[in-house]
Formats: C-alpha cells, structure tokens, sequence
C-alpha cells in the first residue's frame, strides 16, 4: 500500500433460493448457509463485513437468504472467490442452492458526515 486511503469499498451482493421441500427443511437450510458464511469472519483477508440476512417477508418472489459482504479492494473480491476457506463453505453447501443471483460493485468512499452525503427521498413502493 502506498498509505493513502482507498477511493472505493468493494460490495459483494448474493441471494439464494434454496432446495426444501417442507417450511422446517427450509429452516433448517437457511440457519446452515448461514452459519457457513459467518463463520468466514477473520479468515478472508480483505473482507471487512459479512451479514446474512434470512427472509422474513415469506412472499413467494423473495429469495430465502441474502449475503452482504464488503471488501478492501477488487483484489480481495477477487481472492475471495478463490479463498480455501470459501471454497469449503461452497462445498458443504454443495446443491442445496437452486437459485443464485449476485451484484459486485464498487462504493466511492466520502469523509462528508453521513447526512450531508445524499438527500435521500423516502422510498416508494413498486408493485
């Protein structure tokens, strides 16, 4: 590192649909992918956030499980793809995913305080 600040933080979107064919299967798969995940804390160098969030709208378009992660830099999103530690948590999840869908994207860091950062209007339902 050359000791400046990073410009940006990497995010790391993922939603899963997961094979169940009864609500306590389901339960009981969304608890394992999430402990599987969480337990990557500490392990992946670069990442500097791990968050999986479980549905709780029960809607039949939602997914049943979310993973938010932020990183350092592209590079260690890259390296995380290919980490020992997240290649095991995807072999022990082996086909209990049926549906995947995923967003990385870059997130320009500000030192304005957080209310001076956006004026955000209030959200809007789409139906």
């Amino acid at each position: 590192m050359n000791g400046t600040a990073p410009a940006a933080m990497f995010k790391h979107i993922v939603m899963w649909d997961l094979r169940a064919d009864t609500p306590e299967q389901k339960a009981r798969a969304t608890q394992f992918v999430k402990q599987q995940f969480e337990s990557l804390r500490g392990q992946v160098p670069g990442l500097l956030r791990i968050e999986v969030g479980v549905d709780s709208s029960r809607v039949a378009y939602a997914c049943d499980v979310v993973l938010y992660s932020e990183f350092d830099s592209q590079a260690s999103l890259d390296g995380y793809a290919t980490h020992p530690a997240h290649l095991r948590v995807r072999e022990a999840l082996g086909d209990l995913r049926i549906a995947r869908h995923q967003v990385d994207y870059a997130c320009p860091l500000s030192t304005a305080p957080a209310a001076e950062i956006a004026d955000v209007a209030p959200s809007r339902s789409i139906g």
